[in-house]
């Protein structure tokens, strides 16, 4: 299989995936932003865009942030694939979505939660940048070297359960620290914002983000399982 044939694999599957994060961000989502921008629109704050913009913009940003993710995805794969520890590659394509999922949604989502309109100082849209894409890689180079650790380990001997292990303690604990040490979000929820809002607003998104993940790890990982095996190398 061409790498051209894995990225349109890919493409394919993160339209789908695209597509179902656009639906539960609709049916989940949505309701809730309604809910902030009343907030928003009682303290006099008039929305820059109108209400049908807002919901069409996020459906199609959905799309396009899923479809540009599985292209990435799908590089990685073709580039990595041989250093993925799973026996078939529906399996290493299920674990690199799953490390995708973990790495840039859910440890940006414990550590930074999504906020509702209204949420959030203008001048320290950069800090929170940097704060926000940091994690991430950071994120990200913990689960290169928890791989890495299961690949030497192949090398002593170990048993397969024994560097899965090894390798999930390396990743927890690497996540861990990362949860505790980076920096906090300088911006505080203001009293305005009910609690109850705040909490499924950032539930509702979180859900977006899985099953955005979780359609694409499946329907790619299905796409590759192909009639007859993959060779090892991936050519232009």
């Amino acid at each position: 299989m061409t790498l051209g044939a894995v990225l349109r694999r890919g493409a394919l599957c993160g339209l789908i995936a695209g597509l179902a994060a656009a639906l539960v961000g609709l049916l989940l989502v949505e309701p809730r932003l309604d809910d902030a921008i009343a907030l928003e629109e009682a303290s006099h704050e008039e929305p820059m865009f109108s209400r049908a913009t807002q919901v069409f913009g996020g459906a199609v940003a959905a799309v396009a942030v899923a479809v540009c993710l599985a292209l990435v995805v799908a590089v990685v794969f073709a580039g990595v694939r041989h250093r993925l520890p799973a026996s078939t590659d529906f399996g290493r394509a299920g674990l690199l979505a799953l490390l995708g999922y973990v790495t840039v949604a859910l440890l940006p989502a414990v550590k930074y939660p999504a906020n509702p309109p209204g949420v959030g100082d203008p001048g320290t849209v950069t800090e929170r940048t940097m704060q926000y894409l940091t994690l991430i890689a950071a994120a990200i180079a913990i689960s290169w070297l928890a791989l890495l650790v299961h690949s030497r380990l192949a090398g002593r001997s170990w048993s397969a359960q024994h560097r899965t292990a090894a390798a999930v303690a390396v990743a927890a604990v690497g996540y861990v620290a990362l949860l505790m040490t980076w920096p906090a979000n300088p911006d505080p929820v203001p009293d305005t914002i009910p609690a109850g809002l705040l909490w499924d607003f950032r539930m509702a998104s979180l859900a977006e983000l899985t099953a955005l993940w979780t359609v694409f790890g499946l329907a790619f990982a299905l796409s590759l399982t192909p009639r007859r095996a993959l060779t090892p190398a991936f050519s232009a």
